[in-house]
């Protein structure tokens, strides 16, 4: 998760636990490669070893040193990965912050924590409940991380062990993650609920599309642990449940294996790897009522200009992640629809200057949603860009994010900061990011003005050499600004942006 605060590289050392994993999933080439690296001592000096360690005397930005015998586990959320709070204090939290005490669901798995070892540590504290005659008391999910994992799993009988219990067993894929599961308890929409899940990202209305479901990420044994007690205030380390005979019951330590005692099971054999040679001349057929599956048409390349008459359609304050530019569940079934798809654009975005979620204002000042206006700009040849403020398009690596802005108008994303993955996804589909070089400026630019840029056609045709600024015409004073920007544009990325998209550069065959 190193990128999403800002890593461009997450390097850890290769162990003998490496090496046994990947021999044990027959990536034995794969382990001799790496020991190959560390022994590599090609020439003299500290830089002829390739070892997976700080160079001596490396200074760096922040050092960060966690003593792991005295980390306690921490709940982080809701809303955000990156609100961290330690579990002995999490009920306190619960409490102050009113958060519901009641959990609905426990769910582990999907691609994140969801390893053999992961499972079958959750599976030693479902046997130790299941001994106690105790059964969960919030819905419980278990999501495989791949097929192989499935195939395993339940061949070892661990997914009959959940199952046994009352657990869910789902589908091994992004599921609940992404919004693709089926709540049991049908809680309304707006409805403030706590559910507790083991994966990586818990954004305002990303697993069940209800803006008030709060997700807070564990481990997958404090996760299945809480299930037990349906609670988001209960402590599996310090705190008892009570069997049905009226006893006290603690958690166990979990306990789990590596790996399995026998081979890896390759699962079914439909889901492996097919390869084949492409055929160009196999015509791709689509319906044209159909709503899920639409052709993709070559976006128009960048003109022979700097560009002008651009208008803000919204400037967004607070987070804005790639959820919030194109949101998950429901909306995936339309992914091969970009038109279909892109009615979502934004629609989670709060509007700086009023407050409003997914509100946009036209230059007449009527009132419309953010996917409304930027699809009427479409239609009226309107280009335009937005206004927002750091980590814009945190989370996950959504591509849809940088192709329905584009495909609805969008050349320009000007912000205080970027998340990285994303910056490069608009780059790659022919959109702009700049980021604002005085971070105060982001207060000189608002919804409506009129926008012009000054140098980025020449920067883009030196190969993403040169400055760029903006020039901005107050909708209301008609006042003009300038703006100074920066930008991080390869240059093989000002190819891609003057071709129009990576893929219209890579038709051409340059």
């Amino acid at each position: 998760m190193g990128a999403e605060i800002g890593a461009t590289t997450s390097i850890f050392p290769f162990t003998e636990a490496s090496s046994r994993y990947l021999k044990a999933t027959n990536r034995e080439q794969a382990d001799k490669d790496a020991k190959n690296f560390e022994n590599f001592t090609k020439g003299t000096g500290q830089d002829s070893f390739f070892k997976f360690k700080a160079d001596e005397g490396a200074q760096y930005d922040e050092l960060i040193e966690i003593d792991l015998s005295k980390l306690e586990p921490h709940i982080n959320g809701p809303f955000t990965p990156d609100l961290s709070i330690p579990l002995s204090e999490f009920k306190k939290t619960v409490q102050e912050q009113k958060w519901p005490e009641k959990l609905s669901a426990g769910l582990i798995g999907s691609c994140t924590n969801s390893s053999y070892e992961d499972m079958t540590r959750c599976e030693s504290i479902v046997k130790a409940a299941e001994q106690a005659g105790i059964k969960p008391a919030a819905d419980f999910y278990i999501t495989p991380g791949s097929e192989g994992i499935r195939a395993t799993l339940e061949r070892d009988n661990t997914l009959q062990t959940f199952e046994k219990a009352g657990g869910i067993v789902l589908s091994n894929a992004c599921g609940p993650c992404i919004g693709q599961w089926k709540r049991q308890d049908d809680i309304p929409k707006g409805t403030p609920n706590a559910i507790l899940t083991s994966y990586n990202r818990n954004f305002r209305g990303r697993n069940d599309g209800n803006l008030e479901t709060m997700n807070f990420l564990a481990s997958p044994e404090i996760v299945t642990a809480m299930a037990y007690a349906g609670s988001t205030t209960f402590n599996p380390i310090t705190d008892s449940l009570t069997t049905p005979d009226g006893k006290e019951f603690k958690f166990p330590a979990p306990k789990g294996l590596e790996g399995p005692e026998t081979p890896f099971e390759a699962g079914r054999e439909v889901f492996q790897v097919q390869s084949g040679s492409p055929n160009p001349n196999v015509e791709v057929a689509i319906s044209p009522s159909s709503e899920r599956l639409a052709l993709l048409e070559p976006f128009e390349p960048f003109p022979d200009s700097d560009l002008s008459g651009l208008r803000v359609l919204v400037k967004v304050t607070g987070k804005c992640t790639t959820d919030t530019i194109s949101a998950a569940g429901p909306w995936l079934k339309y992914k091969g629809h970009l038109p279909n798809i892109s009615e979502n654009t934004l629609n989670t975005a709060v509007n700086a200057a009023t407050g409003e979620v997914n509100v946009a204002y036209d230059l007449d000042g009527s009132k419309h949603t953010i996917p409304e206006l930027a699809k009427q700009w479409k239609q009226r040849n309107q280009p335009w860009l937005v206004v927002a403020e750091h980590n814009y398009g945190e989370g996950s690596a959504r591509e849809h994010a940088a192709l329905q802005p584009r495909y609805l108008g969008a050349r320009i994303i000007v912000t205080k900061s970027f998340a990285r993955i994303h910056e490069t996804n608009l780059k790659k589909q022919g959109v702009v990011p700049l980021t604002f070089a005085n971070e105060q400026d982001y207060d000189l630019i608002d919804a409506g003005d009129e926008v012009a840029t000054v140098g980025l056609y020449e920067m883009l045709k030196n190969g993403g050499q040169g400055e760029v600024s903006l020039r901005v015409t107050k909708k209301d004073t008609g006042k003009v600004v300038e703006i100074k920007t920066k930008h991080a544009v390869s240059k093989d990325q000002a190819g891609f942006i003057l071709a129009g998209s990576a893929l219209n550069l890579l038709a051409k065959g340059n």
